[in-house]
């Protein structure tokens, strides 16, 4: 009667009901595929990160007292797909039943549904219980909206699961929302936190990958790996962060440094997707914090409108509207990423910085994936599809429902506004305000024409010149397109050719 019970990478989930109790006739199966590492190309570190997990979670298992199957990548019994390897395994052990929890993507969701019509024995899908919402919750909150606003949203989570809420329903400090209050710029003060994430060496784990033909991009720094890789690494990083970033996160969430790659943002995303930490511990822990006076309100409320809100919001619309979200293309953007998305050789320091470290880390924090990468790829008109591929592939926290809705409704716009009132473009007066890139640029962040002139600006306006009958109507855009309205006809066509310019010129910015 033995049942096989399916590990999917992102499941490294210590806590779900199915290991409370060990079972001698049930058996864990863990894979590492090709069907998993090939469907996008992926950062080095990315690969890593999840077979070395998958590992540490597999041995955590056995020492637990359960039994495991785990195929590697280099398996000569390995056939590099989930199903067949599930197939083969029922009749190695003479399985009579298969379960799986249910995957957070659509592909896998479909390739284990279309498997339970043909699979050789009973096969059973059984709740993740990792998030507070279930699939549909959002879907069915917002139902025919035209525009999904997150605040309704967060607003009813922290109701539902009373989290900084008082006896009356009403948010503690009186407001729901202390953003405001998180849009400072970092000038060095106070200083970015030491980085205290472990250092592993997966100098043979990289090898058997390179050597199983999977192919990769990025520096995978495998002899000192930085992430954290197991649940007890993943707390101790939160514990980390709670007590020596999460008091500045708040003020400086939205801010970018050259010199500075981290900042305060926690580096838990990884663990966190991969279910080796649950959102409520995470959420109560920040709120721990307040209540002992460890971090100020507005930080706390912020890092949890992240979790709570943000991360259970991206993750209804993903499920709410299917995979032709990923055909949404609002402005017809065809163009292709210029090469240097695989570099960081270009001339713009913002987005050498932000590539570069993406490279070399697989790992971006929010405003640098939106207002630097995301708003030159929006302003630039390339297909959000290949923009989406990207993001996919090289953050190592990127799992396809948290990064679509992200990427395409919120980065890109290309959902027409279901995500976004509107899109989130801006020349380079804001990235100026909000880093330290533009000093020292080959480009002058000051001109809007000229071969010297930032892209980030021409590129705006000549945007907003060529979708004002789309864009003009939003009060949201007000502001620009009054500000347009004083320009004369000699200012909109230098700033066209300028963007005209910048555009043939891509690969050469």
């Amino acid at each position: 009667m033995t049942c096989l019970r399916l590990i999917l990478g992102d499941q490294l989930d210590s806590g779900h009901s199915w290991f409370r109790n060990s079972d001698s006739e049930v058996v864990y199966v863990v894979m590492e595929v090709r069907q998993e590492t090939d469907y996008v190309w992926h950062h080095a570190q990315k690969v890593i990160a999840f077979f070395a997990s998958m590992r540490a979670f597999a041995a955590e298992l056995e020492v637990k007292g359960h039994r495991v199957a785990y195929l590697a990548i280099d398996d000569p019994k390995n056939r590099q797909s989930v199903p067949d390897n599930l197939s083969d395994l029922a009749r190695t052990y003479g399985a009579t039943r298969i379960e799986f929890q249910e995957p957070d993507e659509h592909r896998l969701d479909q390739q284990l549904q279309d498997y339970r019509t043909r699979a050789p024995v009973t096969t059973v899908r059984v709740p993740s219980e990792h998030f507070y919402t279930e699939r549909l919750e959002a879907g069915a909150l917002f139902d025919a909206q035209p525009h999904w606003l997150l605040e309704r949203f967060y607003r009813h989570l922290r109701i539902e699961h009373r989290v900084l809420i008082d006896a009356k329903n009403k948010p503690i400090g009186g407001r729901w929302n202390f953003d405001a209050a998180n849009r400072k710029a970092w000038r060095g003060t106070p200083p970015e936190p030491p980085d205290a994430r472990p250092s592993h060496n997966h100098a043979a784990l990289w090898k058997t990958i390179r050597n199983a033909g999977v192919h990769t991009f990025g520096n995978p720094q495998a002899e000192a790996f930085r992430w954290p890789l197991n649940r007890a690494e993943a707390l101790q990083q939160l514990a980390h962060f709670i007590e020596h970033a999460l008091p500045s996160f708040g003020d400086f969430q939205d801010a970018m440094s050259a010199t500075a790659t981290r900042l305060f943002h926690s580096q838990i995303s990884f663990a966190l997707n991969t279910k080796m930490l649950n959102p409520r511990e995470v959420v109560a822990r920040a709120i721990q914090a307040y209540e002992t006076g460890q971090a100020p309100l507005n930080t706390v409320e912020g890092y949890v409108r992240q979790v709570l809100g943000w991360r259970e919001y991206v993750r209804g619309v993903y499920w709410a509207k299917g995979p032709r979200y990923l055909l949404s293309n609002h402005f017809a953007h065809r163009r292709r990423l210029p090469s240097w998305f695989w570099s960081g050789a270009t001339r713009m320091r913002c987005m050498a910085a932000s590539i570069g470290q993406s490279l070399e880390h697989a790992h971006a924090h929010h405003i640098q994936r939106l207002m630097v990468i995301g708003n030159f790829s929006l302003l630039a008109g390339i297909d959000p599809l290949h923009v989406h591929h990207w993001y996919l592939g090289i953050y190592i926290d990127a799992i396809e429902w948290v990064e679509v809705p992200n990427t395409l409704g919120l980065s890109q716009f290309a959902d027409g506004g279901l995500l976004a009132t509107k899109p989130y473009v801006s020349s380079a007066a804001y990235i100026d305000r909000m880093s330290d890139y533009c000093k020292g640029c080959y480009y002058d962040k000051s001109l809007r024409t000229g071969p010297r002139s930032c892209p980030f600006n021409s590129l705006y306006w000549a945007f907003l010149i060529r979708k004002k009958d789309k864009l003009s109507s939003s009060p949201r855009m007000a502001l620009p397109y009054k500000n347009l309205s004083t320009w004369s006809k000699q200012d909109v066509d230098a700033v066209l050719q300028r963007a005209e310019d910048v555009l043939a010129n891509l690969e050469a910015i």
